[in-house]
């Protein structure tokens, strides 16, 4: 479980914590990847893209037919209908062209990748969040293939292992929560293990 925040924290980081405790769980336990929140490395940058950038509200899934919040990533993955609830409503109200997804798993180099927020219909509408949860599903699913082949950091909790072994972490095991506005432009999603940590 994540400790809560410091005091004093910006708000985009104590909507982050929060997250982790008033999430509704119907199924599993309450344990959230322990990522760390993103941030630009220069200070000047950490000024500029985040404490003087709008940060919008987190971005929460909802099941159509459960209290729970969050849809499991395999789910999003399928060529089933999404289950979220107001899948067809637009995912941002105001965004670029598009927004980088950061994923900040522990024990693993930080990843990135870029998504368009607008479809390619010549209306250019933007994207429901039926179809940004299936994008964010498709960045979680290809980071955790690509870091299946590669080593932890070495003062790393290897229970956060990602692979194919029967105590490491698999796609499968990941439901999608959330997605916070981390620093103008990049997003980050909340991770929920469905199953116990081993």
């Amino acid at each position: 479980m994540q400790a809560g925040p410091p005091p004093l924290h910006p708000e985009h980081i104590v909507s982050w914590y929060l997250l982790c405790w008033r999430a509704v769980i119907v199924n599993g336990p309450r344990r959230f990847v322990p990522q760390t929140i993103y941030q630009p490395y220069s200070q000047g940058d950490r000024e500029r893209y985040v404490a003087l950038a709008t940060l919008l509200p987190p971005i929460i899934f909802y099941s159509e037919n459960s209290a729970e919040w969050g849809l499991p990533i395999r789910d999003l993955l399928s060529r089933q209908p999404s289950r979220l609830r107001h899948g067809g409503d637009p995912a941002f109200t105001s965004a670029g062209p598009s927004v980088s997804i950061r994923v900040q798993w522990p024990g693993y180099a930080p990843c990135h990748k870029q998504i368009a927020t607008r479809d390619y219909s010549t209306q250019r509408r933007p994207i429901t969040k039926a179809k940004l949860a299936k994008l964010v599903a498709k960045c979680i699913n290809r980071f955790m293939k690509q870091m299946r082949q590669q080593p932890m950091h070495l003062d790393a909790d290897r229970r956060w292992k990602v692979g194919n072994g029967p105590s490491q972490i698999k796609v499968d095991d990941i439901i999608l929560v959330s997605l916070h506005h981390v620093s103008q432009g990049s997003w980050q999603p909340q991770l929920r293990l469905s199953r116990p940590l081993a």
